[in-house]
């Protein structure tokens, strides 16, 4: 059975917009991306390779994060490859403000 674990993860006017942040919650690694007025949540580790996307390029325009390291770009709101060489998606977490923090919800396995 899982449950939904809601952590607080930073302030949401400490994010640089327009740009990544890694986390690292409990055994995963979260990107936390600010575009905006908007936060999202992605897995950090590239489908194609052992590669932190937190390190990659931000598209605000599309809402997608390219890996620094073969150039797959994934969206950040479905987790889905939008260019090769990655075909695999990479997990996405809802994310959320309230009162000012950065809130993801993770599952939790029990």
């Amino acid at each position: 059975m899982s449950d939904v674990k809601s952590t607080v993860v930073c302030r949401f006017d400490d994010l640089a917009d327009g740009a990544a942040t890694r986390f690292v919650l409990g055994s995963r690694a979260v990107a936390v991306v600010r575009i905006g007025d908007h936060v999202y949540a992605i897995g950090d580790t590239c489908s194609h390779a052992d590669v932190s996307l937190s390190e990659g390029e931000v598209m605000c325009d599309t809402r997608e994060i390219e890996c620094w390291k073969h150039g797959s770009s994934f969206s950040l709101e479905t987790g889905e490859p939008q260019t090769l060489p990655a075909t695999q998606p990479v997990p996405v977490y809802a994310a959320r403000v309230v009162d000012g923090d950065v809130v993801i919800e993770l599952e939790h396995l029990s």
